[in-house]
């Protein structure tokens, strides 16, 4: 996969649904972006960040709803893959894949607090 246009389309959004809204909170801006508080109307309080063009939001799991999906794997491109680690480390992120370099480049796979595959690639790694 290359990181070009297909067809004109982008990601403007992507919302995560999470049990522990604190904690996920605390994970994404590990990895390095901007969350602010949010509340929209009569909704619930979530968090909202911009990476590039796509718009992140958080948002608490109900108590009552069925059981979260965690198959939905991410992947985000950071400066500095060694700091964005250990910061990740720090919040209580497991590692899965300590950093090594990989066909798509020098790549780290952490568990964000719900359990979803998170893989975070430095961009020092690019050929």
């Amino acid at each position: 996969m290359t990181g070009t246009d297909s067809h004109g389309v982008s990601l403007r959004l992507l919302g995560l649904m999470t049990l522990h809204l604190h904690r996920a909170r605390l994970f994404y801006e590990a990895v390095g972006i901007r969350l602010v508080e949010e509340r929209h109307g009569g909704g619930p309080v979530h968090y909202s960040g911009q990476v590039g063009v796509t718009t992140i939001e958080v948002y608490p799991w109900p108590e009552d709803g069925p059981i979260l999906d965690t198959s939905v794997r991410l992947g985000f491109e950071v400066d500095d893959l060694g700091r964005v680690l250990g910061s990740l480390k720090r919040v209580g992120a497991p590692v899965v894949t300590e950093p090594r370099m990989t066909p798509w480049g020098y790549r780290a796979v952490v568990k964000d607090p719900d359990g979803r595959a998170v893989e975070v690639y430095g961009r020092e790694g690019r050929a």
